[in-house]
Parts: structure tokens; sequence; C-alpha cells
């Protein structure tokens, strides 16, 4: 990767999983630090969103003979990654009562990092404090036990929270080898079927029709990124599933949006309906919670030959930690990036939510790359990320010149944000969100749609 420009990162996405080298056809402009971190976040951005934006010219080509010039700025890609968090909605959404995160020092001088993003998450963290939730309490619970035990208490009782490690002690744990032995990513031929042309319509992914069984934010990221080029992509929600309010209207630009409960026959079999109708299948569940309902992706290839199954996880599918559930924040703390990220004895997150955004890229840069080869080759196909990947290639990159990156501003500035952004009615109310940020000569990306609730639409294909 030499000095890893975002250039070079791109040709070495590509490569990973086998396709040709991007020969100049996107432009990069600007260059980390965009925001107050060493880490090139801004810039491996910019290469994943890249990498996705190639693909779509890639495919516009090869059905219409029509080359067009495709331009990335690293700074929009940059900021891009907190992209739910410059989100304004008119009227306010109410404001959370305790902050959805916290770090905290426990009873052996450790650090422990707690993600409570949801309430249920949040109840078995008290569970295990054994107090309220009352910010004092949980510190002072916290301060009378070790990290370790605390960490494990945690999992076991089905919450989020992570030990506080440096590289060298991540480096120790069979997990982080795990993660190692992994590529970037993965597209793995899962079944066999005839070859199918790729989509036709007036827009580069017109006629793609995408099953979106994801929350949070890297499935969703994905699946809009399909969106941004006419992609028909139908959300499905579940009302036993929460889900943040605020990262689910920002995600949710271009698509459609329906609720069932898998749990039951007649919605398990509407699930079935519309997957034999779709091109693209995107799951975000813990590792085997799907496949109990039938759902693996061998068995969508089977009840529908030719499909892309996109696979998402926090720590990647080998290691004793394949099954663990994790956030951006969790696998920055457990795998050093937080302690280096701050002064060395405290640990701080980085700016934004890079592996959360840049898996989600990489996730539609593959089903791109996989339906591409179904067109060649026929086929079915399993594509798989995960943060703790990303985050694996992250941390090896070079770092950008601390010094400097310390005199960023903590925050984009609102005239960056307010040149980066867009502005449209919805039923939420008035919304000002980030645009997308790669740019097309000739199919100018957009979301047709502006975003819905959950349960706006039928559970039909449009």
């Amino acid at each position: 990767m030499s000095g890893a420009t975002p250039a070079e990162l791109l040709d070495d996405i590509l490569a990973t999983v086998g396709e040709p080298a991007a020969g100049g056809a996107v432009t990069f402009n600007g260059v980390d630090p965009v925001l107050p971190t060493a880490f090139k976040m801004g810039e491996l951005g910019a290469a994943s969103i890249g990498a996705a934006a190639l693909q779509v010219g890639r495919m516009h080509a090869e059905r219409t003979g029509v080359e067009q010039d495709i331009e990335v700025d690293v700074e929009a890609a940059a900021v891009a990654m907190r992209s739910s968090r410059q989100l304004v909605v008119n009227p306010p959404l109410i404001a959370p009562a305790l902050h959805t995160v916290g770090t905290y020092r426990t009873g052996d001088g450790r650090y422990l990092f707690t993600q409570r993003l949801f309430p249920h998450h949040f109840e078995r963290q008290l569970e295990v404090l054994g107090c309220r939730a009352d910010e004092a309490e949980i510190a002072a619970a916290i301060a009378k036990r070790s990290g370790a035990e605390l960490e494990e208490a945690m999992v076991a009782n089905g919450a989020s929270a992570a030990l506080v490690r440096t590289r060298g002690e991540w480096e120790q744990l069979p997990q982080s080898s795990a993660v190692a032995s992994l590529p970037l990513m993965e597209i793995t031929r899962i079944g066999d079927a005839d070859p199918i042309p790729l989509p036709g319509g007036e827009r580069p992914l017109s006629g793609l029709r995408v099953l979106d069984v994801t929350r949070v934010l890297a499935g969703p990221t994905a699946a809009r990124t399909l969106a941004e080029q006419g992609a028909d992509v139908l959300r499905i929600s579940s009302a036993l599933m929460p889900d943040d309010r605020r990262m689910m209207i920002d995600t949710g630009h271009g698509k459609r949006s329906t609720v069932l409960d898998l749990r039951t026959a007649p919605d398990l079999a509407t699930l079935r309906g519309l997957v034999a109708g779709a091109d693209v299948f995107s799951q975000g569940y813990r590792p085997g919670a799907l496949a109990a309902l039938g759902l693996s992706p061998e068995e969508l290839a089977e009840m529908r030959p030719g499909i892309v199954a996109l696979s998402f996880s926090a720590f990647g599918r080998l290691g004793p930690w394949s099954g663990r559930r994790g956030f951006d924040s969790i696998v920055q703390s457990v795998s050093g990036i937080s302690l280096e990220n701050g002064d060395g004895e405290k640990p701080r997150s980085l700016p934004a939510n890079p592996l959360d955004y840049i898996t989600g890229y990489l996730g539609a840069f593959g089903v791109l790359a996989a339906l591409r080869r179904r067109a060649r080759e026929g086929g079915s196909y399993h594509v798989q990320v995960s943060l703790a990947q990303a985050g694996h290639y992250l941390y090896g990159l070079p770092r950008t010149d601390r010094a400097l990156a310390d005199t960023r501003p903590a925050e984009p500035t609102p005239e960056q944000v307010q040149r980066l952004s867009l502005h449209r009615q919805s039923e939420f109310g008035e919304l000002s969100y980030l645009a997308p940020v790669a740019r097309f000569s000739k199919t100018p990306a957009e979301w047709a749609l502006p975003s819905v609730p959950a349960d706006h639409d039928a559970a039909r294909w449009a």
C-alpha cells in the first residue's frame, strides 16, 4: 500500500476480492486529517465509498457503453463517517435521558466502556451492577469490581461492554489472531445458477431488489448506498428489536420500510416470498439468528438461485468471539484503537463511527462485485464483512501527523456540514442530512424517496 493514499487503498480493496485495479477511474480530493485523529479514517472511508462507486460505474458502462467520471472528497467522506450525528430533524428528536455510552474506572484501575444505545442492553448492565440508572451509582458499582470480570459478566448477561485494552493485550487474545487471519472482506460462491444480466432501467441499479434486514449503522448504510443509484430497497423492521430513531432516519433515505414478526409463521412466509423475488438479502443480526429460522445464506440460495447474501458481524466469522454482539465503539475499545486515540492513559473513541460506515460501504461494494460476477458466470454468492476486520485494516495503516490532527475541530464546522447537506420534507418533519459522497458525471447519486417510518409500506416489491 506504500503511503496508503486513497487511490492505493482503493486498489487494495479491489484486489482483496479479485477485482481489477481502478486505473484512475476515481479521483480523490483532499487528505486526512479532517477530524482530530491520527487514524486515516477519512481516506479509508473515501476509498471504501470509491470502491462501491467504481462498481456502479463499471456496471453502468457494461450495460450502456457509457463511461463516466467519479470523484470522492476526503473531507466529505470523513464527515460521512459520522453521518447520523449530522442529521437535523425539525421538530427535534427527543434526546435520551442518559448518555448512550460511558467509560468508567474499574476497581483494578482499568477502564470499562459501556454501550447502552438500546434500553434492553442498559437494563442488562444494571442487573450485573445491581444499581439504578444513575450515573453516580453506576460509577460506584463499577469502581468496586475488576474490569475483566465485569466485561465477562456483562457479555454473559447479554449486555454490551468492553474492557479497554492496549493493542498488545488485544493481540494476545485468540480473537485477535482469528480476525488477523481473515482478509478485509470475502465473497464466496455458495450455489449454482444461470447468469443473470445486470439490472436495466433509467439509473445504474434500477430493477435491483434489495431486502435490508439490518439495523443500527453498517447494514443500513450498505443498503442506503445501493439506493443512491436506483435500487429498490425494502427494509424489514422488527417490533421486537429496538432501533435508534436518529440512525434509522439517517440510513433510511431511498428505502421503503415494512415490519414483520419472524416468530410468526405468516410473517416468516411473507419474508420467504420476498426472497423469491430478491437479488440481494442483507442481514446484520447476530450470527446464527436468521439461520435458526431457515434463512442461512445457503438456504436463501436454494430459495432464490442467483441471490447475493450479505452478512455483517462485529468480530468476524472465526474465533471464540465470532458470535459476540458488538458495536463500532466496542471494537475500538477492545482492540487498542480508543486507547491509542486517547492520551496513552485515558481512552478516547474516534470522532466518528468509521468501523460501522466503512464496513457498510464495503458491504455495498461486495454486493456489486458479486452481482457483476453473477452476470458473467452465474451462481449465488455470500459476501461477509465485519467491524473487527475493518478495524484491523484501519489500525494497520500509517498515521497522519498527530500534532496536526490535534488542531482540527472536535466537530465538523457548521459551514462544512451546510456545504455537504441536503434538505427535504418527510413524515418525521424537515430533515437536514448529508448528501451522497461519491459524485458521478453521468448518473448523479440521489435518494428518490425520503426516509419513512418503520411500518410505512406493504411487504411487497414495488
